[in-house]
């Protein structure tokens, strides 16, 4: 089989790294060059053209005839244009015509949550489950979806966008402009300034993790995390019963998540007498994106 390229194109740098399928945890070769955004869509598109360039010089080979690449934001399955990025300069751009143009290699594109969803899926903790839900949990809220090794995009290509359902819809408004949504009620600055309201004092939120046995406020703080993410992953857990989640980002590293006063409060809103599923700390670190972005193409 054939060399498995991918890239993760982030708001702050992009990322190549092509692997052996016989080995894929370990790259051939990995490599970085700043996505510069600040410099607009045409230069973004310079610099994933440079990233493969130095690739094929690094490792040797020729470029491949398909490259993976995960993305902020969405392929429009209808247009085909890219949307939802928060690199603003990307949205309504033909991101993969452009690229296939420029280098005269197909792209098989999916957004980053996807990624990490699929490398953990199938390189990493989440290794062997029939299906996986991959959650992002920190500045903002995303997922994705892996039946079988494969990603699921949808008929809009916004599946496992879990974070912008509606919890209470007299909450607080996300960066969207929806009110109550996942996203705007346990992101970590959702918590954040839950915590200020509360308390009347600005910390991060790894600062007020740290007070959970002297603050009454940090302690309103986590129970709001934990009731909500109950609430929030009953949805999904009823409409997909995934047999693994794994929780990626800042907020998935809070242990209070994989306990057992988690599971019987996930429990308590799920359809079924238990909860079974395997809720799992990812195991690739910063590796998944572009690990995930590989194995699009494998």
């Amino acid at each position: 089989m054939a060399h498995l390229w991918g890239i993760d194109l982030g708001g702050t740098k992009i990322e190549g790294v092509v692997l052996d399928p016989a080995v894929p945890d370990k790259p051939i070769c990995r490599v970085r060059v700043p996505t510069e955004s600040e410099h607009g869509y045409a230069h973004i598109r310079g610099q994933i053209v440079r990233l493969c360039k130095m690739i094929s010089a690094e490792s040797g080979l020729p470029l491949p005839e398909r490259i993976g690449m995960g993305t902020p934001g969405v392929l429009d399955p209808q247009t085909k244009k890219l949307k939802n990025s928060n690199t603003i300069c990307m949205n309504g751009q033909l991101l993969q015509a452009d690229v296939e143009a420029d280098l005269g290699v197909k792209f098989v594109l999916a957004n980053d949550a996807n990624c990490f969803a699929l490398a953990e899926a199938t390189l990493g903790i989440a290794r062997g489950y029939e299906t996986v839900f991959g959650v992002i949990l920190g500045t903002g809220v995303g997922g994705g979806i892996v039946v079988n090794g494969r990603v699921l995009n949808g008929c809009h290509g916004i599946t496992g966008e879990w974070g912008q359902i509606v919890l209470d819809p007299n909450g607080p408004v996300s960066n969207y402009g929806t009110r109550g949504t996942v996203e705007a009620m346990i992101a970590g600055p959702a918590l954040e300034r839950f915590y200020a309201e509360q308390s009347g004092q600005k910390l991060k939120l790894k600062d007020i993790m740290s007070r959970l046995d002297t603050d009454v406020h940090a302690q309103a703080t986590l129970d709001r995390l934990t009731s909500r993410f109950a609430q929030a992953i009953s949805i999904i857990v009823d409409v997909l019963d995934p047999h693994a989640i794994v929780l990626g980002g800042g907020v998935g590293n809070i242990d209070a998540l994989y306990t057992k006063e988690m599971h019987q409060k996930i429990t308590a809103a799920i359809f079924n007498p238990t909860f079974d599923a395997a809720l799992l700390k990812p195991s690739l670190g910063d590796s998944a994106g572009v690990f995930g972005a590989a194995m699009l193409v494998a």
